[in-house]
């Protein structure tokens, strides 16, 4: 059983929202705001660690205690976090093109100045996957990461940061770098087949 989930939150008419893609309805960035005006509605973490998950096993005949967790770019940050803070939930997780370390990014710099406010090592290290590998206490994970090496962001998402925080943490990750492959679709469509793999091997174990 496989539930996708958007990036979009919409509706929500807070000032702003609509102005980039990168901030507001395109990119909630799996935090839970606490700065206004986002304080109020962006709580995409607790929506995807607690909320779907509830609908989800009300209305399905799921397997709460055999789950495991996938994404893409801010999707993938945001599977990531999600795993790290909540040790045992996941069985695995796996990645595309994932912003590995936002604190050090454009992206994540922007969506977490407004969401988390200013940057500080108990603020920001929270929500930031190369920040809480490092001391990540819980179950092994077997992190699968793609990433393409066209990708026109890739100096933004830092893979080879978070590659290095799992080594000296020793939680095992698989980085495959695809020669020719950019951020898009495509890039998806042509290795979902491993990642479906992988998690089938982690759920039916």
């Amino acid at each position: 059983m496989q539930f996708v989930c958007g990036t979009l939150l919409g509706g929500c008419n807070v000032p702003g929202e609509d102005d980039s893609y990168d901030l507001g309805t395109g990119a909630g960035f799996y935090v839970d705001a606490t700065q206004e005006p986002w304080n109020k509605n962006y709580h995409m973490y607790s929506y995807i660690t607690k909320e779907l998950p509830e609908i989800i096993n009300s209305n399905f005949a799921a397997q709460p205690d055999n789950q495991s967790i996938m994404g893409h770019s801010m999707g993938g940050h945001g599977a990531l976090i999600c795993a790290f803070k909540n040790p045992g939930k996941y069985r695995t997780v796996s990645v595309f093109s994932a912003i590995c370390n936002p604190s050090n990014s454009k992206w994540g710099r922007k969506a977490l100045s407004a969401y988390l406010g200013s940057a500080d090592s108990t603020n920001w290290a929270e929500w930031d996957a190369t920040e809480l590998i490092k001391k990540y206490n819980g179950p092994v994970l077997e992190i699968l990461m793609d990433q393409g090496k066209a990708d026109e962001f890739l100096s933004d998402l830092n893979p080879e940061v978070f590659v290095e925080a799992c080594k000296e943490s020793e939680t095992p990750v698989i980085l495959h770098m695809r020669e020719g492959y950019d951020h898009g679709y495509y890039f998806i469509a042509t290795f979902i087949g491993d990642h479906i793999r992988h998690h089938a091997t982690y759920l039916k174990a």
